[in-house]
């Protein structure tokens, strides 16, 4: 099906290139037919999302623990570990990484779990690197409680996880529901497993006694007053626990084990992400559930719909993203000038429809007031909805026309109350989060076990941005009082350098981005001097290539921030940002475009190598494989629109 485009203005751009808009809309074109030709049957895309090894390790350690460890699918994710191994040893967690130290243990004992041979060089050398970084002392909390269950690391040495935390109060500084969402669904079931410490048997010689540094590992603490509150509390808890002074654990537990079944439903597996899917296995093992009961099949099942299978090697997904590569497609194929009404966006939007939430989920908690509305991240997932994917939708639903009057209103109702829902979920201080309302007790994230550096659910600039291009769209003038909020809360995020700081993708070029735009939609003079330090940050900041990119490591180090190899999805980034603020015919703008260009795959989409997505900082990251031909699109799209 040839993709209808719209007729592009013939205007001249002296300092754009010569003849450069031909070739732009050929390149669009291209890239439109590819997304019309990977776009599934029923009408929506999903491309792969990719993670670090520590997923294929804690895959092959859960199939130990339920007595599956030699099958086929398990030697093919240990081969996918060796192809990813460093060539100066151990793991990364994203591509041009350092090793880390919680990756490479895990990765070198599943290996070595599976007989592989201690002098092989990337065995030697992984070791070597594990004891250069502080060996398994130096590992994450995680990371320790899944050695305990293995018989590596005393359980005394893992940070406590009471599942009596289920029972505090709602009113209570520290309850369940002041935790970020993902962090609940990993929580609860890891809560059973530190309560019940259980115990799965490994040869002796697959023991990693060699990777402790010193006589035994040793939790480490964050310096600060909180942190050594909360390092009290956890002796405190470990005090109780020896001597079992545990009046509640029975009623606590219970809790835990209804509240996973709860969330198993209408779900692909708790939380439809992978740590919690693989903790609700050892954790419904723990409370006497079998391989064969519904419930734990259930999450075994969707443990296997994340491999993703090869010739040789197998892989693991974190998730899937198909509502979010829907609407981000969609809002690509318009802006780069599908019709509304082309055939192919009607049947997306049918696709997403289908998949609105209208019941309850743990967000009322922190807002009872709140009317239900809005999408999830994945295919099932009716507990979280969450706010950037429903702006995004809405974003996309409202640049489409169905040409059916039926289906024009029941996108217009289902609008309406994503709208109302995200409404009631902008937090006091004017930004928005993922799941949660005011979900920013900063204090939670020095407890022991918060080291994923990701316990709470605060605003976040790249959020509101969104929000509010999404607000924008939707006809809310900047006279709204949401929109002056949100605003505010831009102006208040963002650094000295011009620069807005990006939760969810790699970094600043995405944090930045995203601001203007919202800037932009919302009204905002793009010529004050705000949105120009922006602008000079950009072009500072741009590769010889032509191209930009950032890498992960600029979380740990902001004196890296822009830099970093060039990709197609960043690229776009930064161009999107120069337009949002008017810059669509300077050097820099022609530079990123005759990059996109020379970049283009014959198929007519592009490759990023690099990861430029962000689960948790620091801790976490991804590659969007779709992220390198939809935000190119839509960012030459964007060029063309304005020529």
């Amino acid at each position: 099906m040839k993709p209808a485009v719209k007729a592009q203005k013939e205007a001249t751009a002296p300092h754009v290139g010569a003849g450069i808009e031909s070739r732009v809309l050929r390149a669009v074109t291209e890239a439109q037919e590819y997304l019309i030709r990977i776009q599934n049957n029923d009408g929506h895309w999903c491309g792969e999302l990719e993670g670090d090894t520590i997923l294929e390790s804690e895959y092959i350690l859960t199939m130990h623990f339920i007595g599956r460890l030699h099958e086929r699918r398990t030697l093919k994710a240990a081969r996918y570990l060796v192809e990813k191994s460093l060539p100066d040893g151990g793991w990364a967690i994203y591509p041009g990484g350092p090793p880390d130290v919680s990756a490479s243990a895990k990765a070198y004992f599943v290996l070595k779990l599976l007989g592989h041979d201690l002098n092989r060089s990337y065995m030697s050398k992984a070791r070597r690197a594990i004891l250069n970084l502080g060996g398994l002392g130096a590992t994450n909390s995680f990371t320790r409680t899944y050695f305990a269950i293995f018989g590596q690391v005393p359980w005394e040495c893992c940070a406590a996880v009471p599942p009596e935390l289920i029972l505090l109060p709602k009113w209570f500084p520290i309850n369940l529901y002041e935790m970020s969402a993902w962090t609940r669904a990993i929580v609860v079931p890891l809560s059973v497993i530190w309560a019940y410490k259980p115990s799965c048997a490994v040869p002796e010689t697959a023991g990693i006694r060699e990777l402790w540094v010193g006589s035994r590992p040793h939790p480490q603490y964050p310096p600060g007053l909180w942190s050594g509150l909360f390092r009290v509390i956890d002796s405190c808890l470990r005090f109780v626990e020896r001597h079992r002074m545990l009046p509640l654990r029975r009623r606590a537990l219970k809790a835990c084990e209804a509240w996973m079944l709860q969330h198993s439903q209408n779900s692909d597996g708790i939380g439809a992400i992978f740590p919690p899917i693989i903790n609700s296995i050892i954790a419904l093992r723990c409370l006497g559930y079998d391989l064969d009961h519904p419930a734990t099949r259930a999450q075994i099942h969707e443990l296997e719909r994340l491999e993703i299978e090869e010739r040789d090697t197998l892989r693991v997904a974190p998730c899937f993203s198909p509502v979010w590569d829907t609407a981000l497609t969609m809002v690509s194929l318009v802006g780069s000038g599908f019709e509304p009404e082309h055939p192919a966006l009607c049947k997306a939007a049918e696709w997403l429809l289908q998949r609105e939430v209208r019941a309850m989920g743990d967000w009322v908690v922190k807002n009872p007031k709140g009317e239900p509305g809005g999408w999830y991240f994945e295919y099932r997932n009716e507990f979280y909805p969450d706010v950037d994917d429903t702006f995004q939708v809405v974003t996309a639903l409202s640049s489409m026309r169905f040409p059916e009057g039926s289906s024009e209103a029941r996108k217009s109702a289902a609008i309406g109350r994503a709208l109302g829902w995200v409404l009631s979920m902008q937090n006091k201080d004017g930004g928005w989060a993922s799941f949660d309302r005011d979900c920013n007790r900063d204090f939670l994230t020095r407890i022991p076990f918060a080291d994923h550096n990701a316990m709470t659910d605060p605003s976040t600039s790249d959020i509101t941005g969104r929000g509010l291009e999404t607000l924008a769209s939707a006809g809310y003038l900047r006279q709204h009082l949401a929109t002056r909020n949100a605003v505010k809360f831009l102006y208040r995020q963002q650094e000295e350098d011009g620069t807005w700081y990006g939760r969810w993708g790699c970094n600043y070029i995405y944090g930045s981005w995203l601001a203007l735009r919202g800037l932009e939609c919302s009204g905002e003079d793009m010529k004050q001097e705000r949105a120009q330090a922006a602008v000079r940050w950009f072009r500072k900041v741009q590769n010889r290539d032509g191209g930009w990119g950032e890498s992960p490591q600029s979380y740990n180090d902001p004196a890296l921030k822009g830099q970093g190899p060039s990709t197609a999805a960043q690229t776009a980034w930064a161009l999107l940002g120069l337009m949002a603020a008017g810059d669509f015919r300077g050097d820099n703008v022609r530079r990123g475009i005759e990059y996109l260009l020379a970049t283009q795959e014959e198929d007519g989409s592009w490759r990023d190598e690099q990861w430029t997505a962000t689960g948790f900082p620091k801790v976490f990251y991804l590659r969007y494989h779709l992220y390198a031909t939809y935000f190119p699109l839509l960012a030459l799209g964007r060029f063309l629109g304005n020529e």
